[in-house]
């Protein structure tokens, strides 16, 4: 187990804070996949909560104490996450933040749900950082889960109204997709915008998550349909991979994604990523001069760009932070129910737009962008002549989906 407690301005923060009115020290867990073949991923959300830890801290922390940060690696699995978030829970933790993983989210948002029924003055809150499957705001919403990041339902809406206003959503779209819940929820998506759209659903795959080492028969199979558009909610290995593999077979279709600015994306399809789309959470040339102070910034003190999930874990913990500030100690101690209460009346300004949280299901209403790459892209990915050009951005607003009827949320008493 990884477990780090991250006091990361040393003496100075000692100093900081001592002399102010003493509580106990809110703990904050990464909970994250930090070793084996998804690393790249959770450790990029390792990245963003020290980034926004950090300025938590030198804001003043919480309650005059600095907020530590500890780690733990969930090994990538559900088995591993609900060992790690009982080690958690054993040291002091009141708020783990996750997200790489619908499957380890379902796990974690359960786990936390129990045990809070069962110790209710000991009590956890999950910020859900990436985890998109509707469930989790839908049949397993409960009062301490707050999803800071999109859905499916969210991005293929954004995604298919972005591509069509450019003129390049084609009228023959294949839908390939990871087979658990996000994907799942993916396929559905992609078939409920047919209309919307103007397209047809000529073929769809569900495949095994992060165990398929050659695309090659997926993109042969993808070509056989004649979609002239892919759309695809793949993350990790599975895009990176599949990407690969449609640069290797020349394949000519428009791809619509989510996570094509995972680095190495684009470094592994070279120019055959240009025209290809992405709906995400941020992107600095559509967020102006906001947007350029964030990224410059985030390189000063992580040492790169911010890019892929970084930028919604930020902005997720900034409301944290926020919320963190307008919560009071209770007998001399961070009450979960005051701080969740809190933080669904939350609101901030981020570069994109102004974010806050529905708290019928705790789902974040987030803008999103639909971005195309392009050599005329001001900021550049992975090394390449190749960036992400704003299409159109959508306010939190326009990119809502109505909360789901299934949320059946029980509140604290």
């Amino acid at each position: 187990m990884l477990h780090t407690p991250l006091l990361r301005t040393g003496l100075a923060a000692g100093l900081l804070f001592s002399g102010l009115a003493q509580a106990a020290p809110v703990k904050i867990a990464v909970l994250e996949t930090l070793s084996g073949p998804q690393a790249s991923t959770g450790q990029a959300y390792r990245a963003a909560v020290r980034y926004a830890v950090d300025r938590l801290n030198a804001a003043g922390g919480w309650n005059g104490e600095p907020v530590q940060l500890v780690e733990y690696d969930n090994q990538g699995g559900p088995a591993g996450a609900s060992d790690k978030l009982k080690a958690a829970i054993a040291d002091g933790v009141q708020i783990v933040v996750q997200g790489a993983s619908s499957a380890i989210g379902g796990q974690i948002t359960e786990d936390v749900r129990k045990h809070n029924l069962r110790n209710p003055d000991k009590g956890l809150v999950y910020i859900n950082v990436g985890a998109e499957a509707l469930e989790l705001t839908g049949e397993k919403c409960n009062f301490h889960h707050f999803r800071f990041a999109g859905n499916a339902q969210m991005r293929v809406k954004a995604m298919v109204e972005g591509m069509k206003q450019a003129n390049a959503l084609g009228t023959q779209v294949y839908s390939i997709n990871q087979n658990y819940s996000w994907g799942q929820d993916m396929e559905q998506a992609i078939v409920a915008n047919a209309a919307a759209g103007g397209y047809k659903v000529v073929d769809k795959t569900l495949h095994d998550v992060n165990k398929i080492q050659d695309f090659a028969p997926y993109v042969a199979k993808i070509s056989a349909s004649g979609a002239d558009t892919v759309i695809t909610g793949n993350w990790s290995n599975d895009l990176l991979l599949l990407m690969k593999a449609s640069k290797a077979a020349g394949l000519k279709a428009r791809f619509g994604t989510v996570f094509l600015d995972q680095p190495g994306n684009i470094a592994n399809a070279g120019d055959l990523a240009a025209g290809h789309f992405i709906a995400h959470t941020f992107n600095p040339e559509a967020a102006g001069a906001a947007g350029q102070r964030f990224v410059d910034d985030y390189k000063a003190k992580m040492g790169h760009v911010p890019v892929f999930i970084e930028p919604q874990t930020v902005f997720g913990l900034e409301m944290v932070a926020e919320a963190l500030k307008r919560t009071k100690p209770e007998g001399g101690a961070l009450n979960v129910n005051t701080f969740a209460k809190t933080l669904e009346s939350t609101r901030l300004a981020t570069p994109m737009g102004e974010m806050s949280v529905r708290a019928a299901d705790h789902q974040a209403l987030m803008p999103m962008v639909v971005s195309m790459v392009s050599k005329d892209a001001r900021f550049k990915a992975d090394g390449t002549d190749l960036g992400f050009k704003p299409v159109k951005v959508f306010s939190a607003e326009q990119a809502a989906a109505p909360a789901q009827a299934s949320c059946k949320m029980q509140r604290p008493s």
